[in-house]
């Protein structure tokens, strides 16, 4: 299933970026500017490569015609990109989208969201950044790495981020888990996603190497690792004995 945007975070400090319009629907969007450290222009900057217009389609026509990226307030047929609603965890930052299609909706996530993340996921997150040349001297590679790592996160693990772990330390908590390897089959009942076992969902987000029927749906798919090998068979391969390998067939 293509994807109808793709997230990017993007760096804004001391850059130009375009705000048109005033009032309530302007006032937000200037907030959100400063708050990235944006430099706010007029619609005739020629620094400036994206833009923010409330209410003028006009001056969307002309922001585009110079090649300007846009984000129409409200006209999501007209943007070029959307604004998030965002949770700041500083360094982590969750950003929830729906294309433009229901801002209501994406900040009611965010409101669920808020409540349950914890204060300390950024003091965390800067703990595993510190802990980034330990990790590599102590799992040389990347694979046995990542899932020592992936072990840890996991819900109920030795660093779960949805439970507060302030003063952790983090290279012993890695340490002590047991990173999951080894061959796994899995046979889907259902072409749904959401029938996933969070078992089942674990290991496919987890996996170094997914191979699967061609059968099996794109929505399930794309459950894994962006970065994990894939490989369509029409029978199970021979396990090398190295990471964690994930077949997926239907039933």
């Amino acid at each position: 299933m293509p994807l109808h945007s793709l997230p990017l975070f993007v760096r804004l400090t001391d850059r130009a970026v375009i705000l048109v319009g005033e009032g309530e629907a302007a006032e937000p969007k200037r907030r959100l500017l400063e708050r990235a450290g944006a430099r706010i222009v007029g619609e005739d900057d020629p620094q400036a490569r994206l833009a923010i217009v409330a209410d003028d389609e006009a001056a969307v026509a002309r922001l585009r015609a110079r090649g300007v990226l846009v984000n129409a307030v409200d006209r999501p047929d007209l943007c070029d990109f959307t604004l998030p609603a965002i949770v700041d965890r500083d360094p982590v930052l969750i950003a929830i989208g729906t294309g433009g299609v229901s801002a209501g909706l994406a900040a009611a996530l965010r409101q669920r969201l808020e409540a349950i993340l914890p204060a300390s996921l950024g003091t965390l997150a800067q703990h595993l950044y510190a802990a980034r040349d330990a990790l590599r001297a102590r799992y040389p590679a990347s694979g046995e790495r990542r899932r020592a790592i992936g072990a840890a996160l996991a819900n109920g693990g030795a660093l779960d981020p949805l439970v507060d772990h302030h003063g952790a330390d983090v290279l012993a908590a890695i340490a002590a888990g047991r990173p999951a390897g080894g061959f796994h089959a899995l046979v889907l009942a259902s072409p749904d996603p959401d029938d996933l076992t969070i078992r089942q969902a674990r290991w496919l987000a987890t996996a170094d190497r997914v191979t699967h029927r061609p059968d099996v749906p794109a929505a399930i798919l794309d459950r894994a690792r962006a970065d994990a090998a894939r490989e369509r068979h029409p029978a199970p391969p021979a396990y090398d004995g190295n990471g964690l390998h994930v077949d997926v067939s239907m039933a």
